[in-house]
């Protein structure tokens, strides 16, 4: 059975740092994948930033994106909130 590209939304915590989005924004880049819509926003922490951010892909490209995501230095969360809702 073939896997059907669907939209995502991915919740990202991470370090706000010089450098910390261009390392997300190049992961999805280095893998060929594009970010349809991206938000950054400042969180009760002024040490921690929150990303959000949505794409178009299979579930198996999206387990791959959220297994690398979190292995990002500067990322200290990653959460897909769909799933979250349906378990």
């Amino acid at each position: 059975m073939e896997s059907l590209a669907m939209n995502h939304t991915l919740s990202i915590l991470l370090q706000n740092e010089a450098g910390a989005l261009v390392r997300v924004a190049g992961l999805f880049a280095a893998r060929g994948y594009n970010i349809d819509t991206l938000t950054v926003a400042a969180t009760h922490d002024p040490a921690v930033s929150r990303l959000t951010l949505s794409l178009q892909c299979d579930d198996d490209a999206l387990g791959q994106i959220l297994q690398q995501t979190r292995k990002l230095v500067d990322v200290l969360q990653v959460a897909h909130p769909a799933t979250a809702l349906a378990a």
